[in-house]
């Protein structure tokens, strides 16, 4: 029982989606796990706190003050007492107040305390869920290190049909259940993994890039760590953030700069993981001035190959390495594909497509392909990256086994 003995704090707000915390708590300590709750006040109008006090065997805890004794509830000791933080429904209020550190309410205090994984699980309406606003706080959240439980479709409270619907107890727990039980299967393997887009100068205030934004590569760097892998993770620039210490992130600009760092770290790792969306040409010459119109005129520009980091990887990989590539195609996708983990000595490609809404740059989500040397494919659903980087990494364990 992964979640036997574990101290999960479960915070809930003015949710209806709030009725579904007693069914967490419920199957929470079926599992072993203590639970301790902690409720906004607008929580309280969805859900009494003898409820949930009665099913987690715990007083529930709401206000800094419970007494007029000079007794306070202190968001520091149950930030450092924690095993998890759980927040269950979250209400665009409480994620914007998490995601910009509005410390208001003795929730928001104790997340701000915690010291341990967060976990939060939305609910609104499918319009408040998708507005700009609550996406820009979730993806804060995210860069912060907490793990966001995404919403289902389904009918609302509004009686409105779409996204923003808390997701199922049973899955909630599952999440839970499947992070404490996190495999250690990468441990003391070393795994240089490439991110990002490079830049290739034109000028100084100029270059030839592309739109990748590394959340894949990123989310690759933090789920090899949790599995206990030492990562090599090479960015090109991109304003992500790394959250997990047993990353080494190294920050290059060019593909020039990728390649001599790829090739120096390649011979020491068990596996590469090329991610980056790694310019194919750079201008031949760089002017050292910015360029200016009114001077130059027409300008054409000569393009040169850049060092291709595959294919030079895949030329000294050794006996019991493994390499992994990948193919963003707009049309002949397979083809492609198979052609690229041929011909750079690939044992596995894993495969978008721009023609699938959601994949690609920029995106929080993503839907793969993968093909490896033997023939296989498998194909998967639209996922969040994070879900992608978990089944990227499965197919990379069986291979270093």
């Amino acid at each position: 029982m992964t979640l036997k003995d574990k101290h999960i704090i479960l915070g809930i707000t003015g949710s209806i989606a709030a009725y579904k915390a007693a069914y967490i708590i419920r199957g929470l300590v079926k599992k072993g796990a203590e639970v301790q709750v902690v409720i906004t006040p607008a929580g309280k109008e969805f859900i009494t706190p003898l409820t949930l006090s009665t099913l987690s065997s715990h007083p529930v805890i709401s206000e800094f003050f419970s007494n007029r004794d000079g007794t306070w509830n202190s968001h520091v000791d149950l930030g450092l007492w924690a095993d998890a933080m759980l927040i269950a429904p979250a209400t665009a209020s409480t994620i914007g107040k998490m995601a910009n550190g509005i410390a208001d309410n003795m929730l928001i205090t104790t997340y701000l305390s915690c010291k341990a994984p967060v976990f939060v699980a939305p609910a609104m309406d499918l319009d408040m869920f998708a507005h700009p606003s609550t996406q820009q706080n979730l993806e804060h959240l995210r860069s912060f290190g907490n793990r966001i439980i995404e919403p289902t479709e389904g009918e609302l409270a509004s009686h409105l049909v779409g996204k923003g619907r808390m997701e199922e107890p049973d899955k909630i727990i599952e999440v839970l259940e499947d992070f404490f039980a996190a495999r250690k299967d990468l441990e003391k393997k070393k795994i240089l993994i490439t991110a990002g887009p490079t830049y290739e100068k034109i000028d100084p205030v100029r270059f030839i890039g592309n739109y990748s934004s590394g959340k894949m590569g990123f989310a690759l760097a933090e789920v090899c760590a949790e599995r206990g892998a030492e990562v090599t993770l090479v960015a090109g620039p991109v304003s992500l953030k790394t959250h997990h210490p047993a990353i080494k992130r190294i920050d290059v600009e060019s593909a020039g700069e990728m390649y001599q760092v790829a090739m120096e770290a390649f011979p020491g790792s068990d596996a590469a993981i090329l991610c980056a969306a790694v310019a194919d040409y750079r201008p031949e010459n760089a002017s050292e001035q910015k360029i200016k119109r009114e001077t130059k005129g027409d300008m054409t520009l000569h393009l040169v190959p850049n060092p291709d980091i595959a294919a030079s990887l895949g030329a000294i990989k050794r006996e019991g390495q493994v390499m992994v590539g990948f193919a963003l195609e707009t049309n002949n996708e397979a083809t492609h594909a198979e052609g690229k983990l041929k011909r750079k000595n690939l044992d596995f490609i894993v495969l978008n497509s721009l023609r699938d809404q959601g994949a690609g740059f920029r995106c929080d989500t993503n839907k793969i392909t993968i093909i490896d040397d033997a023939g296989g494919v498998t194909s998967y659903p639209l996922k969040s990256k994070r879900e992608v980087a978990s089944d990227i990494v499965n197919k990379l364990v069986t291979l270093l086994r």
